[in-house]
């Protein structure tokens, strides 16, 4: 445990175009190298192709949804107990869930070969508004080791 006091949260940007903080963790999260404005064409690029795709929700609803649908509710962390190491259940944040529904969403489609992000990106997001897709099964994998680790739920603290 860091003895060091504990670091606060800095406010939220929103994003410009479409006055959201959840575009804003996405852009950020595309990111790389610092080339903002790359990451900015990327996830804008995959917002006009959802758009194309489905014409009755906005891309906005769509990416919320996504991000909804893939928000894991449990997660293993590991406990030190006596000399061994257990996989205990804990909630997750909601915070945290947001942040890591779309990791996996930008992770697993940077991992799509043969496209480029921009259709990659709009491609996992909509699978995952549809409540398929590799980053909803990540979530269903976490939440199954969470289930199968139930006995050791007691050494939460």
């Amino acid at each position: 445990m860091s003895r060091r006091r504990r670091a606060s949260k800095r406010p939220v940007s929103i994003d410009a175009r479409f006055d959201s903080a959840l575009v804003a963790r996405l852009v950020s999260t595309v990111m790389q190298n610092g080339e903002k404005s790359k990451a900015q064409r990327v996830v804008y690029g995959a917002f006009d192709i959802l758009a194309e795709k489905n014409q009755e929700s906005t891309p906005l609803e769509i990416l919320q949804r996504a991000v909804d649908n893939a928000k894991p509710r449990l997660e293993v962390k590991p406990r030190r107990v006596g000399g061994a190491t257990y996989q205990v259940p804990l909630e997750v944040a909601a915070e945290r869930q947001a942040s890591l529904a779309v990791r996996w969403m930008v992770r697993f489609a940077g991992a799509r070969k043969g496209i480029s992000m921009r259709q990659a990106l709009a491609n996992e997001i909509l699978e995952a508004y549809q409540g398929q897709g590799n980053s909803i099964r990540r979530r269903d994998e976490v939440h199954k080791m969470a289930q199968s680790n139930k006995a050791f739920a007691h050494f939460r603290w």
